[in-house]
């Protein structure tokens, strides 16, 4: 069963660039899809992690892990 993490992420931002090549490296070994979400797109979301980005959450669990992150420290969140 594939498990599924949305991105929350925004335009023109060094650290979701960052974020999104760590997320690269680690996807390709791991049974989890990964929505890249625009938080400029939508007010609350805005409101939510406009100050926190990149943030990933799982919707299984509805865990979050914030900025700054690694692959090990991802392996572990999605495991």
């Amino acid at each position: 069963m594939t498990k599924h993490i949305a991105f929350y992420s925004g335009p023109h931002c060094h650290l979701c660039d960052v974020a999104a090549d760590v997320v690269a490296a680690v996807k390709e070994s791991q049974e989890w899809t990964f929505e890249k979400i625009n938080i400029k797109t939508d007010h609350q979301l805005m409101h939510l992690y406009g100050a926190r980005i990149p943030v990933l959450k799982r919707t299984d669990t509805q865990e979050e892990l914030g900025w700054p992150f690694d692959e090990v420290a991802l392996r572990e969140f999605l495991r």
